[in-house]
C-alpha cells in the first residue's frame, strides 16, 4: 500500500489493484487475505481484529507486559523467512522480529 494526498485528504493506495481507501490520520495494520481466489484487503485499526490473533508469551519492550498478539507475513522476497509481528495484549504496542 502506498500513501497519497489528494487535496486535502489522504488515501491508502493497493500497488497492484490501485483500490483506495481513505485514511482518517489513524494508524492501521495493513494485512492481505485470500478469500473465494479474490484478493481483499484488510485494514484493521488499533482494536479491531486482535481477538483473531494468537497469543503467545513475549514480553513488550514499551510497558513489560508478558503477553502478546502475533501474525506472520512475508515481507520479502520468497527465499527469505517471514518477519513476525506481534502487538502487546495490554497497551497495544507493535513491533517486529525478523526470522
Amino acid at each position: 500500500m502506498m500513501i497519497e494526498k489528494r487535496r486535502k485528504n489522504t488515501f491508502m493506495v493497493c500497488r497492484s489493484c490501485h483500490k483506495s481507501v481513505k485514511s482518517k490520520g489513524e494508524k492501521v495494520l495493513i494485512s492481505e487475505a485470500v478469500t473465494d481466489r479474490k484478493k481483499e484487503i484488510v485494514v484493521m485499526g488499533k482494536d479491531e481484529g486482535v481477538a483473531e490473533l494468537p497469543k503467545t508469551h513475549i514480553m513488550c519492550p514499551n510497558c513489560e507486559h508478558s503477553e502478546a498478539f502475533w501474525w506472520m507475513q512475508q515481507t520479502r522476497t520468497a527465499d527469505e523467512p517471514p518477519t513476525l509481528f506481534y502487538r502487546c495484549a495490554k497497551c497495544a504496542y507493535s513491533w517486529r522480529s525478523y526470522g
